[in-house]
């Protein structure tokens, strides 16, 4: 079996998406299946993770030859928006777009039970849940960098943070009303800022935040991010799934979320606490609460536990079946 395993615009794309092909393709190499990176018909499988203009030509072309097409449904409208400048606009024409697209998959890879209930109302295209996955590999030894990620960013212990692209979406303006609130603690977004791709109501976010709200810019060991923050804090409105969440549980790190759809798989108080309602007031007492180091122990080793099930160990067998399903 050999798998055309395409992510249209790879080398500009970063983020969340980047970051799922890479565990892919990781998880690929483990199962030995035989794959290219390269658009191709000289393939029994187009496995599509960004269905751009071509990816939708070779998905067409794929179908009329009676070779199977898997595209990913990393990209919604839903959380397109609210991102960088110009998105909200866009939002709306992608919807229709989408349902074109995914509607010419054979099988739609959705990262979560979420995401898979926003695609049924996209296309009737045959769904399957299969996480993004956690590169627990890719963590190890971030303990030793704690010294000096502390030191780099002048944060004290116990420090809130939260990891990625500096977004509206993500809930930046939650995150500086936090820090603004709460003077005494440090908060650290470890992520790139893009600044000349927000709109002027998130430059002004960033650029008008306290003094003990840090946003670090591209880092070039995400592990320093983790090993310097004690507190993940992600107040996002819309996602996915969210890898860096994912990470943050198995670094053993409490979290702490809103409570959207896309975290009921999570239980509140057990594995992390859950903020309600669209006030900062929830958020602000669920940190105070984690100012107790015996509860952001118990929430820290619960969520590694439970992040377990999300390796990339574990996910891998997913996707053979589900090559196995389509070929």
């Amino acid at each position: 079996m050999k798998i055309s395993h395409y992510f249209e615009l790879e080398d500009h794309v970063t983020g969340g998406i980047h970051e799922s092909v890479v565990h892919q393709r990781k998880m690929l190499d483990r199962l030995d299946l035989s794959y290219t990176t390269e658009p191709t018909l000289e393939a029994d499988i187009v496995h599509c993770n960004l269905m751009g203009p071509r990816s939708i030509w070779y998905a067409m072309r794929a179908r009329r030859r009676g070779i199977p097409v898997i595209a990913h449904t990393h990209v919604t409208a839903e959380d397109f928006g609210e991102s960088f400048r110009f998105t909200n606009a866009l939002a709306k024409p992608l919807k229709p777009y989408l349902e074109r697209a995914y509607g010419l998959a054979d099988a739609l890879v959705c990262p979560s039970e979420y995401n898979r209930r926003l695609i049924e109302t996209y296309t009737d295209a045959p769904t399957t849940v299969i996480s993004n996955g956690v590169d627990r590999e890719k963590l190890e030894g971030f303990e030793s960098l704690e010294d000096e990620y502390r030191e780099r960013y002048d944060l004290s212990p116990p420090t809130v943070f939260l990891v990625g692209h500096v977004i509206k979406r993500k809930g930046l303006e939650t995150f500086v009303k936090l820090a603004r609130r709460l003077p005494d603690i440090d908060f650290a977004w470890f992520g790139p800022l893009d600044l000349s791709l927000k709109g002027r109501e998130t430059t002004a976010l960033i650029e008008n935040s306290p003094d003990n709200c840090t946003f670090t810019g591209y880092v070039d060991d995400v592990r320093g991010a983790y090993a310097a923050g004690d507190i993940f804090c992600f107040p996002t409105h819309e996602e996915n799934e969210g890898i860096a969440l994912l990470e943050a549980m198995a670094a053993g790190k409490p979290v702490l979320v809103r409570d959207i759809d896309t975290f009921s798989w999570l239980e509140d108080g057990t594995d992390c606490l859950k903020a309600s309602g669209s006030s900062v007031d929830a958020f602000e007492d669920a940190l105070e609460r984690l100012m107790d180091p015996d509860l952001r122990e118990r929430l820290g080793s619960n969520a590694a536990e439970r992040s377990e099930a999300f390796s990339l160990e574990t996910v891998a067998n997913r996707y053979q079946s589900l090559y196995d399903e389509v070929s």
